[in-house]
């Protein structure tokens, strides 16, 4: 693995949804639910392993909003909901945890239906789906996962709308907002040069970079933190906006502490406040924080939807940034 073969993987994230737009705009990947479910199920259970688990998260609280019974869970868990004809289960084999992820499928195989997203229709994971789903993300030169974890998410809200989950923004078609976050994505990465050092300069710590999210989008800190642990392996750490005050604010009191804000939290300026008065540097993405030392905005960063899928791109190309520093 390495920086140019992450940067590779990153310029073709835009094109990874646009042919996942184009593709659910003529088929739809879970035309086979009414035929595989006879009734709506009593629990949802996403199974997925790093950044796959974290995009579970993410989509199973969206299901939960509409009253669905919906969990994300280690697919290294030894058990989790009951197995049987209430339970439908998701695998997300995306960046690894396939010995995980077959591990616990055994326990629901033809006892509970099972959907699979991944792009290997050959593997292991695979071969347990009543429905495999293909992510569409393309080569993985990096080993990041980076475009199938984003394919993911976005096949996740997807599902949760067909279970009936409602849409964050009334009336989207996801198509089009696959679009839009593949432009606004492809406008980061060829705006990098313009970004990308003034970012690193005012994150740049001997005690690592914390990446903060609202509740509803954690799943772009924690792929991003893992990003950066994986490729320049560096020190970084996922955290909840809100949560913030009340666990890394005592961080920030001992530590030179720099922060990558997503905004759009109640709790931006409450973060941004208490981190100023500790010393610490904050990097605002997608909205205005005050005291920012930088930030960085694209076309739609106010969309839920549009921000969830384009914004953990800003952590991976500052991955990307690093680990070739550190190379050189």
């Amino acid at each position: 693995m390495t920086a140019a073969q992450l940067t590779a993987d990153l310029a073709g994230k835009p094109d990874a949804l646009m042919g996942l737009a184009d593709r659910l705009a003529r088929h739809d990947p879970y035309g086979a639910l009414p035929t595989l479910l006879e009734d709506e199920p009593a629990g949802i259970l996403l199974l997925g392993m790093g950044s796959a688990r974290h995009v579970c998260e993410t989509a199973a609280a969206r299901m939960r909003l509409s009253g669905l019974g919906a969990t994300a869970e280690f697919a290294s868990a030894e058990r989790s909901l009951p197995p049987g004809p209430d339970t439908l289960v998701v695998a997300v084999a995306a960046g690894g945890g396939a010995r995980e992820l077959c591990s616990l499928l055994d326990t629901y195989a033809e006892r509970s239906a099972i959907i699979v997203l991944g792009d290997d229709p050959d593997s292991p994971v695979a071969r347990y789906a009543d429905i495999l789903v293909p992510l569409l993300a393309g080569p993985d030169r990096s080993g990041l996962a980076c475009a199938a974890v984003q394919n993911a998410l976005a096949l996740l809200l997807l599902l949760g709308y067909r279970l009936g989950a409602p849409a964050v923004s009334p009336g989207a078609d996801l198509a089009q907002t696959l679009r839009r976050a593949a432009n606004a994505t492809a406008g980061l990465l060829e705006r990098a040069g313009t970004w990308v050092p003034e970012v690193a300069a005012a994150l740049s710590s001997p005690d690592g970079v914390h990446l903060v999210a609202p509740a509803e989008r954690l799943s772009s800190a924690a792929h991003g933190a893992l990003a950066l642990r994986k490729g320049p392996v560096v020190k970084a750490y996922a955290a909840e906006t809100g949560e913030w005050s009340h666990s890394d604010r005592y961080l920030a009191a001992v530590t030179d502490y720099r922060a990558l804000l997503f905004a759009g939290s109640h709790y931006d300026d409450r973060t941004a406040e208490h981190l100023t008065q500790l010393r610490g540097r904050l990097v605002a993405v997608g909205g205005e924080v005050p005291g920012a030392a930088a930030t960085v905005r694209y076309p739609g960063d106010t969309v839920p939807d549009v921000a969830l899928l384009t914004e953990p791109v800003v952590a991976e190309r500052l991955a990307a940034h690093w680990w070739a520093e550190r190379g050189r």
